[in-house]
């Protein structure tokens, strides 16, 4: 049977996470997951939504430890959880802060202190330093994507991949040069991006996390002043936009990457400037976890983590080998350069025709949120496309740009995009509903669709 090394720290006095300008080393997090593997009740799923990245990490490894199986949804809505506990009825909710999910409770810190009265701390007792092996073969999680019924779709995740894909990250970015870089991250542990690129990363480097979840620029300067160099900046284009929004004065990090959405040359380049740092992109998705990278101020190509390659099947893209199991489908329209590098033009769901025209909502999403002034901004296509007597239903905008009218956004976008693809309306507001991860999921921007659109607006052809 094969196995792998919970964490790769070679040392016990490793500094595997920092939290509040403590270091924890890797013998103490050894520690902390045996105590918490012994106090975790009967049920083989977990729902960790512990905020404290490091609280994620151990309750993560804990379970692996007895068997059991991180569950990853999109959401913690009503009825998200609704429907992971219809997957899995034996769910219980390992958390560090007060919740009110409907599901059984257990508290990171109440499980850790009855854990330790009856798990010695045999490293410090005894000086050993032995580090778990985790079967490749065992599902360490399954992460969840909407389907197309509605119901969440479930992927599991094996330990063997996931130790592989980042793996492969780790060495893309130069974390495996000895270096041991902190890890500071603005997306969320349990979202799949946070969870590969803030903590198996760390622990599968040499790395130390942070244990912090900084989301506003002044909670992000301040995560970056206290951790140490050199350090790697883990966040999103929403996150990193809002940062350089600020005149704040940023404490430079070593490194910078950025995924769930692809960034534009021209923020690239602004965050290099002012960071004083290198920005890498990670391409992938939930199905198929990271597959590619790109620094994307020297080219717009993506090149493939090594032994993954991308094949056309059924009119789509199909990714393979490397970590994947199995061939697993992309939903994204990709050119394919050779065999190790390709061009992203955005996601196939995200194409659309009006009037025999198109475009993508990814390139007018670029136009829009390029426009002086506009602070955030997305276009949102309704489902119903066609009415009757030859008219269609059209794009609507909504638009983060304090002082700026509609009209004046509207002659802005003239100059950039076809008219036929002319957002009627525009709806100006304070803020966009992303999630914590940046992203406007589809059902939040038809809700704001519902909320604004006046009945009976359509334009001629």
């Amino acid at each position: 049977m094969t196995t792998l090394p919970l964490i790769t720290h070679s040392s016990a006095e490793d500094v595997l996470a920092w939290g509040q300008g403590r270091p924890v080393t890797a013998a103490a997090f050894l520690n902390d997951v045996r105590q918490l593997a012994a106090a975790l009740p009967a049920g083989r799923h977990v729902l960790n939504i512990c905020s404290d990245r490091y609280r994620f990490a151990a309750g993560m490894a804990a379970a692996m430890l007895t068997g059991k199986i991180s569950l990853l949804p999109p959401t913690l809505t009503a009825e998200m959880v609704r429907q992971v506990k219809a997957f899995a009825p034996d769910v219980f909710c390992l958390t560090d802060q007060p919740t009110s999910i409907d599901a059984p409770q257990v508290s990171w810190m109440d499980a850790l202190a009855a854990g330790a009265a009856s798990v010695p701390d045999t490293h410090t007792r005894t000086g050993t330093y032995a580090v778990p092996q985790i079967p490749a073969a065992q599902t360490a999680a399954i992460v969840f994507t909407s389907g197309s019924t509605g119901l969440p779709l479930a992927h599991r995740k094996r330990w063997g991949g996931l130790v592989q894909s980042v793996r492969a990250e780790a060495d893309r970015l130069g974390l495996l040069d000895g270096r041991r870089h902190s890890i500071v991250a603005t997306v969320a542990p349990q979202h799949m991006y946070g969870f590969e690129s803030s903590v198996l990363i760390a622990l599968q480097s040499g790395a130390a996390l942070s244990c912090a979840h900084p989301f506003y620029p002044a909670d992000i300067c301040s995560a970056l002043a206290t951790a140490p160099h050199p350090c790697m900046l883990v966040t999103t284009p929403i996150h990193l936009k809002a940062l350089l929004a600020t005149d704040l004065d940023i404490p430079p990090p070593d490194l910078v990457l950025s995924a769930t959405a692809p960034l534009s040359p021209q923020l690239a380049q602004a965050a290099e400037a002012r960071l004083r740092a290198p920005l890498f992109e990670i391409y992938g998705s939930t199905e198929t976890g990271q597959i590619a990278s790109r620094r994307t101020t020297a080219s717009a190509v993506w090149t493939l983590f090594a032994g993954i390659r991308l094949d056309a099947a059924e009119g789509r893209m199909w990714a393979s080998g490397g970590h994947l199991e199995q061939p697993t489908p992309l939903a994204d329209e990709l050119e394919l350069l050779n065999a190790e590098q390709f061009l992203l033009h955005g996601r196939t769901a995200d194409l659309i025709n009006i009037a025999g025209k198109r475009s993508s909502l990814g390139y007018l999403n670029h136009q829009l949120n390029a426009l002086p002034g506009v602070l955030d901004g997305a276009f949102f296509m309704p489902d119903d496309k066609v009415i009757d007597d030859g008219k269609v239903s059209r794009l609507m905008a909504f638009v983060v740009a304090p002082g700026m009218a509609a009209a004046t956004l509207l002659t802005a976008l003239r100059e950039r995009i076809d008219a036929i693809f002319m957002p009627r309306p525009i709806v100006l507001l304070d803020a966009l509903p992303r999630n914590s991860t940046g992203k406007l999921p589809r059902d939040t921007l038809a809700a704001l669709a519902r909320a604004h659109q006046p009945k009976g607006v359509v334009d001629a052809l």
